[in-house]
């Protein structure tokens, strides 16, 4: 299923918020609601939505203050927010704009203007967060770039000298295991720089008709021992008959592979599921990658693509950005939703082969 558009409106006036509800949600929109400013700030931390209907006339902080708490944080200044109003006076729209509304309408509004510019806003903040992503995708390039010229030869350098004199050092010597420190983090480093160098390299070079429930059993395969050491029960439920898709199967292996790999990772206590599902919506291969692991924030799942992204939920490294690049160069789209102790669900979507 398509990634909905959320929409919080928050507004003390029961018949607008059902009305908003009603009408925005048949209009394909996910909704969440708020009946005064303090719980319109709480909610916006917790559902994140895309674009909030703020009325300014509530209870406990009116519009103008939480327009001006939700455009002062770096977390939130970019959610667009559209402000209602009873009151028409020009004095009142220039506050609201110079608060960082995005929008103003007066009551009793025209829905079809709202929902126009409802439309317009929302678009407006996916085409930046596209523009965001393309920039974070030339800065990835242009350092994957300085670290191959940069750093891969003299860390090559330290790393062969450093082993060389770790061989002359007598056993027993006490400078034999800050050697061997120094070794094991060189090569660390080393594996790296590689991975970066794989990243940068990544291009869909032999792509085949595929069933991807195969590719799917294949990616799990490689992960039979730590199912086993660490108690993992592993579920599937994929889809009976699945159409052919146009992959590299190779490459798509080593991508479901990363989410699993992530998984495992973040279940350290039970229950430990992994369940991994293929279902077909709206024209497009859906797979998913679930687990019942520590999950992460919500302040932080936007981040866990970006290459060496860490926190207390998962560590450093370069294997979902890897699994990222794999799934755009398939014209697909990758999104995760989680939930701090419960889990975590990865969806891939991809293209079906077209006749």
């Amino acid at each position: 299923m398509e990634k909905k558009s959320k929409i919080l409106i928050v507004d003390d006036a029961v018949d607008t918020v059902e009305l908003l509800k009603k009408r925005l949600r048949f209009e394909g929109y996910d909704t969440a609601e708020a009946y005064d400013g303090e719980e319109g700030l709480k909610q916006v931390a917790e559902y994140n939505p895309d674009l909030i209907i703020l009325d300014v006339m509530m209870p406990k902080l009116d519009g103008y203050e939480v327009c001006h708490r939700l455009k002062s944080d770096e977390n939130t200044k970019y959610i667009p927010v559209l402000m209602l109003t009873a009151r028409s006076e020009v004095e009142d729209k220039v506050k609201g704009l110079d608060m960082g509304a995005d929008h103003y309408l007066a009551k009793p509004f025209d829905y079809k203007e709202l929902s126009a510019r409802v439309r317009s806003l929302v678009a407006t903040k996916a085409a930046r967060e596209k523009l965001v992503e393309e920039e974070k995708s030339k800065a990835l390039e242009q350092m994957m770039e300085e670290v191959e010229h940069e750093i891969r030869n003299p860390l090559t350098c330290i790393g062969g000298f450093v082993r060389r004199v770790n061989e002359k050092l007598p056993e027993g010597d006490p400078n034999k295991k800050y050697m061997e420190m120094i070794i094991n983090e060189v090569a660390r480093l080393e594996n790296m720089i590689k991975g970066l160098v794989e990243l940068k390299t990544i291009a869909i070079s032999c792509t085949e008709l595929t069933n991807i429930n195969d590719v799917i059993m294949e990616a799990l395969k490689l992960f039979e021992e730590d199912f086993k050491d660490k108690g993992i029960k592993v579920k599937t439920e994929l889809l009976d008959n699945a159409p052919l898709i146009s992959i590299d199967k190779e490459q798509m292996k080593m991508g479901l592979a990363s989410l699993v790999k992530n998984s495992i990772e973040a279940m350290e206590e039970k229950p430990k599921i992994l369940k991994m599902t293929t279902h077909i919506s709206d024209g497009r291969m859906e797979i998913q990658v679930s687990d019942t692991g520590k999950g992460i924030p919500k302040d932080k799942i936007k981040k866990i693509f970006d290459p060496f992204f860490t926190s207390k939920m998962c560590g450093p490294g370069l294997g979902l950005t890897y699994t990222l690049k794999i799934i755009r160069e398939h014209k697909g789209a990758i999104y995760a939703e989680s939930e701090p102790g419960k889990g975590t669900t990865f969806t891939i979507r991809l293209p079906l082969k077209r006749d």
